[in-house]
């Protein structure tokens, strides 16, 4: 198996709602690019001790060498905090994609990817 095959996609979901939604913008104070990163945007993943996302990654790729960098990740405590998370990203000009992993405790791991215009 490869681990592409672990991961799934929009097509993949069912009621609950999995699918890592990305999203770029500015930040309020600094005006420096945002890159968002949310579960559950429109319909809310559960968030209990049972069943919860633990934890969100991102990943750029390169426009100059298709070289994959890691961006950031970020973790939570069921019931006490949703995920939902900004990465402040220095020269997001470098990047042509975005790419958001993120992981449920009951239902493994999900991606999408986000193709930047600029």
């Amino acid at each position: 198996m490869n681990f592409e095959e672990l991961i799934k996609a929009p097509s993949d979901e069912g009621s609950e709602k999995h699918v890592p939604d990305i999203e770029i913008g500015t930040g309020y104070k600094s005006g420096k690019d945002i890159v968002r990163v949310v579960v559950g945007h429109d319909t809310p993943h559960p968030n209990t001790l049972e069943h919860h996302i633990v934890w969100i990654e991102l990943y750029g790729v390169r426009k100059d060498n298709n070289q994959v960098i890691t961006l950031g990740r970020a973790a939570w405590a069921p019931v006490y905090s949703n995920p939902n998370v900004r990465f402040q990203i220095n020269q997001i000009g470098d990047f042509k994609s975005f790419y958001a992993l993120t992981y449920c405790n009951i239902h493994g791991l999900w991606g999408n990817s986000l193709e930047v215009e600029k």
